[in-house]
């Protein structure tokens, strides 16, 4: 439902997986499947995807996430994998790909408020932020290897080096937030009582900026490797079998998850 509301809040749509409100020049996005983890379902990212295009083009100058219930976003949802075709599987993940590349290729400043678990895609999404902001106590993983699914690899590396991406997605394990502060994850641990404020210096810190200096200044603070990354997720998936790998892999994991990382290097 879209509609003008009072005071400063210019725009306000809410849907049953997501929210998102815009408030003076900042817009805010908030994950509503607290159920599922805030998993990404097919409509969540077609949403998201929609969100990210109209803020980078509608005059804001932040674009937050946040995500209810215990959290952040557990990344591609397996819940309905038994109904989905291999070619659906496909779509979904080309179409988080490119969610991914418009987010880390916004105009607008980007910043991700995580906590709980954040995994798979949701850890790409919270990777191809601007500010990647983690409550203590919050852990990280990218499974997506173990079922023969490259995507962020490159994005993953951008913020943390290709030696420690390397340790990290092949490791497959947690990382503690810790560990993903000291290997350039997280940008900050910042309690989740304190994001209020966060946010406010965030937004003030970016419409301290001229617009278009700050637009023409991200364009060449990231290297435009869409294509390369788009070939390599597609032939990643294209690969016969995606289907039952993830069930596999979904059933191997429901059993009990290892331990977080907590080690000096975030691989090991």
């Amino acid at each position: 439902m879209k509609g003008e509301a009072s005071g400063s809040v210019v725009l306000s749509e809410t849907t049953e997986e997501m929210a998102v409100e815009r408030i003076g020049e900042a817009t805010h996005v908030v994950f509503k499947r607290g159920a599922r983890g805030n998993a990404l379902s097919a409509g969540l990212v077609e949403t998201l995807l929609e969100a990210v295009r109209t803020a980078a083009t509608d005059g804001s100058r932040l674009l937050t996430f946040r995500g209810i219930g215990a959290n952040f976003c557990t990344g591609f949802d397996l819940a309905d994998l038994q109904s989905q075709e291999e070619s659906d599987l496909v779509l979904r993940f080309i179409r988080i790909e490119q969610l991914l590349q418009e987010l880390h290729h916004a105009s607008v400043e980007t910043t991700a408020f995580a906590h709980g678990r954040v995994f798979g895609a949701g850890a790409d999404l919270f990777c191809a932020c601007d500010r990647r902001v983690a409550a203590p106590g919050t852990t990280f993983r990218f499974p997506g290897i173990r079922f023969g699914v490259v995507l962020g690899t490159r994005r993953l590396a951008h913020r943390v080096g290709a030696d420690a991406a390397q340790d990290i997605l092949f490791a497959g394990r947690e990382l503690t937030t810790e560990a993903a502060e000291r290997a350039g994850m997280v940008t900050k641990v910042v309690p989740q009582s304190d994001w209020p404020q966060f946010e406010t210096d965030a937004l003030a810190a970016a419409a301290a900026i001229d617009a278009d200096a700050s637009r023409l200044a991200r364009a060449r603070l990231r290297p435009d490797t869409r294509e390369g990354d788009m070939f390599a997720l597609v032939a990643s998936v294209s690969e016969p079998g995606l289907k039952q790998r993830m069930i596999d892999y979904r059933d191997s994991t429901r059993p009990a998850r290892a331990a977080p990382i907590a080690a000096r290097n975030p691989g090991t």
